[in-house]
């Protein structure tokens, strides 16, 4: 079976079981297999897609077998996962809070894999072989909260998440704060999709946003901000920030930033110290602001392409993004991580 046969073999568990004994040899190849379980499906311009990429990367530049699996079902993550370490896995990376409970129960099983979860809350207790990763996000969200104000000519603010769990609710209460230290009699909306990957939904909730008179819509959706993009295009001098550089070019004239949490970049940097003989595990690990992974990003498509009044009016609060930024990296500038709407 070539490589590309191999990658290409499905995620289910029927299809787990033919591949198992293929899984196994090359676990045993030089570097071994280093597999990555996402909870999302690929193709959304964003974490997925930039995990995917980057894992394929390091797996050229270190040598070693990977594999990407969807594991759409939660009913089958448990399956997934063993089906993997048995397989004899040298590295399991997995994403986001629904798969805590899969990793708790199986990694102790399987002392000799290193599991990372990318998006997680530390475990208590701890697991020799587990490593968990969070990521304060939300002081993004308060960088984004400040150019909003200082952009916004209604003084109206949007938030669209995917759906309304801590991590996110500290987003939008991070953005409302930034708002709110420019302009305190601004308005700032949160809505859930109740999914991160409905971009109708994204997009139904944030042309009523727009309707409403909001002008400037911060996404935490992953797959369903295409639909907020979407509205957003529909009429000139609505903003867009969103998540991923991939998306500054589905709305050059629209996407104004990202509140950047780049998951490739992440997951780049754990795989590669997991691969190192001094990685130990039963750690949790924060990623925030000045780690290369979080940061809010102007889109350079919008600078060039935006309404000329908007690019104006962005390279001045940028500057004000940059003072806030550097405060918050020196600690004079103090962030809450408030995690109740």
């Amino acid at each position: 079976m070539d490589r590309r046969t191999f990658l290409q073999l499905g995620a289910g568990a029927a299809a787990f079981g033919l591949a198992a004994g293929v899984m196994q040899q090359a676990a045993r190849a030089a570097g071994g297999l280093v597999a990555l379980v996402h909870t999302q499906a690929a193709g959304d311009n964003g974490p997925v897609d930039a995990m995917i990429a980057k894992l394929k990367q390091l797996s050229t530049e270190q040598g070693f077998t990977y594999r990407a699996v969807y594991a759409q079902d939660p009913a089958t993550y448990e399956t997934v996962f063993r089906t993997l370490g048995d397989a004899g896995a040298s590295i399991i990376v997995s994403t986001f809070n629904e798969v805590a409970e899969p990793f708790k129960a199986l990694a102790p099983s399987y002392p000799n894999t290193k599991w990372i979860q990318l998006f997680a809350d530390p475990f208590e207790p701890a697991i020799p072989n587990v490593v968990t990763v969070s990521y304060d996000y939300y002081l993004g969200c308060f960088l984004s909260g400040v150019f909003a104000a200082k952009m916004s000519k209604t003084g109206k603010i949007g938030f669209i998440g995917g759906v309304s769990i801590p991590p996110l609710n500290a987003d939008f209460n991070a953005l409302k704060a930034g708002v709110h230290s420019i302009n305190p009699n601004a308005t700032v909306t949160a809505a859930f999709a109740g999914s991160f990957q409905d971009p109708a939904k994204g997009q139904e909730i944030a042309t009523q946003m727009f309707n409403d008179g909001i002008d400037y819509i911060q996404t935490d959706a992953a797959a369903t901000d295409g639909g907020i993009i979407a509205a957003a295009n529909e009429k000139e001098g609505r903003m867009v920030s969103c998540l991923s550089p991939a998306q500054f070019a589905l709305g050059p004239k629209s996407v104004i930033s990202i509140v950047g949490l780049d998951f490739g970049v992440s997951l780049y940097n754990e795989v590669s110290k997991a691969l190192g003989a001094a990685w130990k595990g039963g750690a949790h690990e924060h990623t925030g602001l000045g780690t290369g992974v979080i940061n809010f990003i102007p889109s350079p498509l919008f600078a060039e392409q935006g309404p000329a009044e908007l690019t104006a009016r962005a390279k001045e609060a940028l500057k004000d993004v940059d003072k806030v930024r550097a405060g918050i990296l020196d600690g004079s500038v103090k962030v809450e991580f408030k995690t109740t709407l």
